[in-house]
């Protein structure tokens, strides 16, 4: 090659290498530390439970939900579902304990996800290799079923904001939701849910 087709190649390449770089840009998103899915299987679990402890709790004059022994999201998420089921039953919900007739407190025993399977098949396994380390070979699922449920532990104590005295101890109510996978010979898999009413997905599957 002569000096001259060198430099006229290489001035190919350095016109066609800004678009080539361009060409191979990717976008990388970073999930949330909890997904979906548990979010969606612990807060229709909450909404269950909350329905029947509300039913149970005063709902008369100033009530003012306490939310001391409720930490975190979820426990967020269950403090505003009791005030909407208590809203929704008649009573006026109070800014502080001051101004309330009426103090609930509300305590969680269970905020969280299970998760059970069984498989007819073969699991996954890791193989020795010399001088490499363990290969994990695929599992195998001539059927499988893999449920996550969400389970929530709710009680309450409403007693006078004046005095103390108890006026109704509530619960524990019990909430569950679930998600199962299913897989048959391998390569068929579908999923059943109670967590959205039907038509809810923006393209719900063929089966729903």
């Amino acid at each position: 090659m002569t000096c001259r087709a060198w430099l006229r190649g290489s001035a190919v390449v350095g016109a066609l290498l800004p678009g080539l770089l361009a060409g191979c840009s990717t976008e990388r998103l970073v999930p949330p530390a909890r997904t979906a899915t548990e979010q969606l299987l612990i807060s229709t679990a909450v909404d269950r439970a909350v329905e029947r402890l509300a039913d149970a709790l005063p709902a008369d004059g100033a009530v003012y939900v306490d939310p001391g022994n409720l930490e975190g999201f979820d426990g967020k998420y269950a403090l505003g579902a009791m005030r909407d089921g208590l809203l929704r039953r008649g009573a006026r919900l109070a800014s502080s304990r001051d101004k309330a007739d009426t103090v609930v407190e509300m305590r969680a025993g269970a905020l969280s996800v299970d998760d059970r399977d069984a498989l007819i098949g073969v699991p996954s396994f890791g193989v020795p290799i010399p001088l490499s380390g363990d290969v994990n070979l695929p599992e195998i699922a001539l059927f499988k079923k893999d449920m996550a449920q969400g389970v929530a532990k709710l009680a309450a104590t409403a007693y006078d904001a004046h005095n103390g005295a108890l006026v109704k101890s509530a619960g524990p109510e019990h909430g569950f939701a679930h998600k199962i996978q299913w897989t048959l010979l391998v390569v068929l898999t579908w999923d059943s849910s109670d967590l959205m009413a039907r038509g809810t997905r923006p393209d719900p599957a063929p089966w729903e």
